[in-house]
């Protein structure tokens, strides 16, 4: 018997990853972006990673902005077909965690729709 492939993450240049130690949230304007990504698990049904989300404070405005960093943890699951590639098998949702501290008006856990 044959084991299906892993599924993938698609990235905003639509390219599918598999454990990525970056990966860019607001496609955008890069002011969100997840580094430094330790991945425990990566399965047919769902992943887990630990790594930082680094997310500009925009004050007074993006571009004058600084970034901050923030401990999280990176959650991905509901695997759906890829609709650019029905054959390849993608998490089409990103939960983060945030332990500890977190970006102002974020509350402790966020939910992302992934790109397909």
């Amino acid at each position: 018997m044959r084991r299906a492939a892993v599924p993938v993450i698609v990235d905003c240049f639509w390219h599918a990853r598999v454990r990525p130690a970056d990966f860019i949230l607001a496609c955008g304007d890069g002011n969100s972006r997840l580094a430094s990504l330790h991945w425990t698990r990566w399965g047919q049904h769902s992943a887990r990673a630990e790594g930082v989300n680094w997310v500009n404070d925009c004050k007074p405005y993006c571009a004058a902005g600084r970034f901050h960093e923030y401990a999280v943890v990176v959650r991905l699951d509901h695997v759906r077909p890829w609709k650019k590639h029905p054959q390849v098998r993608h998490y089409d949702r990103m939960t983060l965690v945030y332990p500890g501290n977190r970006p102002d008006s974020f509350p402790q856990t966020v939910v992302y729709p992934l790109w397909d």
